[in-house]
């Protein structure tokens, strides 16, 4: 892995975002259009990062916040720029089929998850992976240093950053909350499916943005 990091703190970065193709759904014109919707909902950044993988497009995590509940949202910005391709499909299509970008919720936050963060929404290049709600990444080791959790939940998106729209036939860039999973979790999760963790979590009430969170209750 390279990388190259106008650490967070340091919110600039080269306006002209590299060699790209002309046209509306180009991987400027897409993140362009990303990074304001970004912007419009948290605000500026406090902070970005940049991390390229052999054989990948560069990956930036933008930093918001703290806000004033000492909330700390990090949320890629690159993996949108492509749809993500059905890994059964025979040639992929430049323009139609799904994107994303990922969103991880923490308080007082963590800097160092921005790896994990880079790593993730790499997966659909490196991986021919399909993110998506209810789906689950899991890194195999912490997310971040002395985290209790080895992986994440795709959420719904949509209550937090809107769905971005692209001009047809492009579909629209949707934001994905990432919650957080100890390991005893994902494997819940595994058996019983994501609605079923979910439900664990609202009946115990848990705060899936606290990064020292103990697991919830499984028996």
């Amino acid at each position: 892995m390279a990388h190259d990091f106008p650490l967070f703190g340091d919110p600039s970065r080269d306006p002209s975002g590299g060699p790209h193709g002309p046209g509306r759904h180009s991987r400027e014109a897409v993140l362009t259009a990303v990074e304001a919707r970004l912007l419009t909902t948290f605000g500026e950044p406090s902070g970005r990062a940049a991390v390229t993988f052999l054989g990948t497009d560069r990956i930036e995590v933008l930093r918001f916040g703290p806000d004033a509940g000492g909330l700390v949202r990090y949320a890629t910005l690159g993996m949108a720029a492509t749809p993500m391709a059905d890994p059964t499909a025979a040639v992929a299509d430049p323009v139609r089929g799904p994107r994303a970008e990922l969103v991880l919720t923490v308080r007082g936050g963590r800097d160092d998850v921005l790896r994990t963060m880079a790593t993730f929404a790499a997966t659909p290049q490196v991986e021919g992976l399909v993110v998506a709600p209810g789906g689950s990444l899991d890194l195999g080791s912490p997310l971040w240093e002395g985290a209790p959790f080895t992986s994440v939940l795709a959420a719904e998106p949509g209550g937090l950053v809107a769905d971005l729209e692209l001009d047809e036939p492009a579909e629209p860039v949707r934001f994905l909350p990432l919650l957080p999973m100890t390991p005893n979790e994902a494997g819940f999760k595994r058996v019983h499916g994501a609605a079923a963790l979910e439900e664990r979590w609202l009946q115990h009430g848990t705060d899936l943005r606290d990064p020292r969170r103990r697991a919830v209750p499984l028996d």
